[in-house]
Parts: structure tokens; sequence; C-alpha cells
């Protein structure tokens, strides 16, 4: 055995893994398939490195994986740091009612409180300070007080750091960098919020308090070995332990590896955990007794934005932290449908692609003057500054299903695919739609709720969860209250993929919670 334990996966599952298992003592390696990103190389003009593509990821390992299934768009994170790098560094608990039914008893809110606490302690989540307010906040407060739902809104914690004598700025902030730093508790240099805009795409200003910055700097600080661009294929079980066997890309060609470890963590995500053990119990046959409910209760956790157009009224979603408060109806308040609305931001591409293209011209040089004159005329306005994203989670159906099926394009090859169908998600899906309708009537905004899904019933998530459940036995889930998969002592998972419903909001710090929960008692029970 070449490690006590190897992770696969830097998200909020592997990184809280590696962090508590590295400060044990355990030997820990962390597979990570994409690369150590840094603020100097987080992409931002078209030549960039944007996509990930899993079919060739030697060629291309950007940012972004963008999975199309039949009826759902997949996207999810590809780096040091995983989901937490895109993510809107929303990191608030699931509803003490999501827990209270489909989970394994030991599964509730009281047992997952002193584990959220961890969570909070090592990400130091913010609400935006009242001198940041953004337009779009001030806009969906005004919409929550002329709907009757004021009770309901409320600002929520954000995984960010501000500076509290900041203030909103008048127009664009000329840099992306920080303006002032601080050393972090865990030794890292970070800086305050500059209101850029770009969570999704990397805050440049290190005020988004992603996990390379914590949990995976006390890893490293306590021995853990992260390697990038390393690709697992499958896992196999050999004598009391595990074999992964994976694709060393760093080169930009593949190289099959394998390191033996007593025990496996899979922490690849919804799509990649799954996909793993496919690959596994399918394919290579080397854990061919996974629960046959692998794949089963997938949900896009009812992730919906509709955009919302105003007259003269400047809202600038490319300005501010991409999401800064919610309204709450995940009681089921409003005829039965669960959901949770939030404001929604996104990055100001064009404009991000021309100041990155002018600051790598030469000064003096025609390019550079060019770029200059453009980038100019686009701070004086901007085009979708009048769009108000309406965002937000509802509870679906939570019974997709992921497959290992043949490729249409290849048929001699098999991939990991989906059945998703959006009649039993109507509900929830619907009636998150008509808040956004609601809300955007009653301030004098027109909606226009996008024909993939008025037409095409087809949705795009970043919140992907299930495909590895959990459950009380192998005829219901395919892991147990630990995460530790049914049938093979040691291997474990840890990601949204053991969600075994959607709980209808962000989910990134429920599953750093369960993570937390699930080292803790691997440690105490001597099984790290």
């Amino acid at each position: 055995m070449t490690h006590d334990v190897v992770i696969i996966g830097s998200g909020f599952g592997g990184a809280v893994h590696a962090c508590r298992l590295a400060q044990s003592g355990r030997k820990v390696l962390v597979l990570e398939r994409g690369r150590r990103w840094t603020p100097d190389t987080y992409p931002r003009s078209g030549g960039d490195a944007w996509i990930y593509d899993v079919d060739e990821p030697e060629k291309q390992n950007g940012w972004l994986d963008l999975r199309i299934f039949d009826d759902m768009w997949v996207a999810t994170g590809a780096g040091v740091g995983g989901g937490s790098l895109i993510y809107a560094n929303v990191s608030i608990d699931a509803k003490p009612e999501a827990l209270n039914r489909g989970w394994p008893s030991p599964i509730t809110a009281e047992a997952l409180a002193p584990f959220y606490g961890r969570v909070a302690d090592m990400l130091k989540p913010e609400v935006i300070p009242d001198n940041q307010l953004t337009p779009r906040y001030h806009l969906m407060r005004e919409a929550a007080e002329k709907t009757g739902t004021a009770d309901r809104f409320r600002k929520v914690d954000l995984a960010v750091s501000f500076d509290p004598e900041a203030h909103y700025p008048d127009t664009r902030p000329e840099t992306e960098e920080a303006q002032k730093t601080f050393t972090n508790a865990q030794g890292r240099t970070q800086g305050y919020c500059v209101h850029a805009g770009n969570c999704d795409i990397g805050c440049k200003a290190q005020a988004k308090n992603t996990l390379d910055l914590n949990y995976l700097a006390v890893a490293e600080d306590a021995g853990a070995e992260i390697r990038p661009l390393s690709v697992v294929s499958h896992v196999a079980a050999e004598g009391r332990g595990y074999a992964v066997v994976y694709h060393d890309i760093s080169n930009g060609r593949r190289v099959e590896r394998v390191v033996r470890a007593r025990k496996v963590i899979l922490a690849a995500g919804s799509l990649g955990s799954t996909e793993i053990l496919f690959r596994s119990r399918d394919r290579f046959k080397t854990l061919p007794d996974i629960s046959t409910a692998l794949g089963h209760s997938w949900s896009s956790n009812g992730d919906f934005l509709t955009p919302a157009f105003y007259k003269n009224r400047v809202l600038s979603p490319s300005i501010g932290p991409t999401i800064t408060a919610a309204i709450d109806h995940l009681d089921g308040d409003a005829d039965g449908a669960q959901y949770f609305v939030e404001d929604g931001g996104f990055p100001d591409v064009l404009g991000n692609a021309v100041r990155a293209m002018k600051t790598r011209a030469k000064p003096l040089s025609i390019r550079g003057w060019i770029f200059g004159r453009i980038a100019k005329a686009l701070s004086d306005g901007d085009p979708l500054e009048t769009m108000m994203p309406w965002f937000g989670q509802g509870i679906d159906g939570g019974d997709g299903q992921l497959y290992w099926g043949r490729d249409y394009l290849r048929p001699w090859q098999k991939r990991l695919k989906m059945n998703w169908n959006s009649a039993r998600s109507e509900r929830g899906i619907g009636g998150l739609i008509g808040a956004h309708e609601r809300l955007s009537a009653a301030t004098g905004g027109a909606p226009m709720v996008p024909p993939t899904w008025k037409i095409f019933r087809t949705l795009v998530t970043p919140h992907p969860l299930g495909g590895c459940k959990m459950g009380a036995s192998p005829a219901t889930g395919v892991v147990d209250h630990r995460g530790e998969v049914f049938g093979y002592a040691g291997l474990y998972v840890s990601d949204g993929a053991i969600f075994p419903r959607p709980i209808g909001l962000n989910p990134s710090k429920t599953i750093a919670a369960l993570a937390e929960r699930s080292a803790e008692i691997m440690i105490a029970e001597g099984n790290a």
C-alpha cells in the first residue's frame, strides 16, 4: 500500500476528508482531474482554457465541465478545489425538514449541527454588509415587500471576505485585483471583495474562500499530497485494500498509473463518483457487488434561472457577488410547491475578454490602443444592465437515473447517460418560475422564461445530486449513513452523489458537513 488513504476529487467532500485525515496523521493522496488554478491563470479571454473535455482531458482540461444529456445539462468545475471554484459562494445549512424524509435515521439536522459549525469555522461565511448592497438585492427586497413575503426575505451566508469599510462601487471596478489583503487563519493571503462579478470564473481578488485557501491548505501543511491532472479510470478491490487506476495527463497525453491504499474515498461529484463506480462494476468488473441502486434517485436540485428585463432601472447583474439574498418558500406554503428564490448574477464575459487582451498587449502598440478604446466603450454602458436574473432552487422529483449505456455516436463504446423526466419536477420548478414571474410583475419587470424549458423541458444545473445515494441497506442505497459503500469496507463516497433526495437550496455546506461527520467516524473507529 503506497498510502493510507487515496481521495478522488478535491471538492467539498474530498477537501474535508483530506484535511481531517491528514491532520490525524494519515498518509493522504488526493487525485484531482483538473489543474491547480491561480489568479493569474483564471480564464478570461476567448483563447483561454475554458472547457474540460471528459473524452479528451489530455487535450482540453480547462475550467468548466459541461455535460449534455437528454433534457439536462450539468455544469461542474474542474480543478484543485472542485466545485468551490465555480459556485456562487452560498454556504447555508439544509432546512431541518429536508432531512426528515428519505435519509438514513442517523442523519438529522440535530446530528449535523456540530459539523455545520466546523464547516463555518473553516469557510468563514458572512452576509453582505449593508454598505455594499447591490441593486439586485434592493430589487429583491422590494419585490418581497410588494408580494407580501417580506418575512421570508433574508440575506444568505456567503463564503466571501468583505471589507467592512468598503462600499458598493458606483461603476465597474477598474481592476479585479484586491485593494486590501489579509492573511487568513490557514496562513494564506487573501483580499476583500471588489464586486468584480466574477465569482463563477475565479475571483482574482481571492476574496472568495475557495477550498484551496482553507481545507486543502491545511491538508497540504499536514503532509497530504495533491496530484492535479490525474483522471481516475476505476477502482479495484485488491486484498485488504484497493488499487486506484488513473491517467496522468500532465504532459498532454495519457499515462496509466496505479496507486494503492487501504481506504479510498470517491469525492468526484455526483457525475464523477457515479461514473467511476459504473466503470468499476460494469466495465472492468473490479467492484462487481456494487448495489443495483447505483445511478438512481438523481436530482438537478431544481435549479432554474428566469431573466426579467426592466425599463430605466439599472441592476448591473455582472457587478457584485453572484448571489446575496433569498426568499424562502421551502415550507411548501405556495400550493405545496417548495422552492428557494435567489437573486442571480453572471460574469461580464465580453468585458473580461477585452480587458484581458488589453492587458496582454504592449501598451503603445496598435493592438493595445484598439482594445483600450473598446474597453472604454464597454465601461460606458452594459447592454444587460437592466436585466434581473431571478435564480433559485426547487424540490424536484429526485427521480432521475444515471446509467451506463451505449454512446449514440460511437455505439461500440459505453458512457454515462441519464434518464430524466420533467413530469415529477413540474410542481417545484413550476412554483419557482411562478414566483419569478410574480416578483418581476410586482417591480415592473418583464420575465422571459427560457424556451429550453417552456418548449423542450430541458434544464441546466450546477448542483447535481444523487447517483450513489445513502440508504439503510444495499436494497435501498449504494452507501450507508457514513458514506461507506455497501459490501466494500474501506471504500467511501463523499460528495453530492450520496444525497438520497434534493434539499431545495445550495448544497455545498451540507456536503462538507456530511464529510466532516464521515471523517470523524472514520478516525474514531480507526477506519482511516
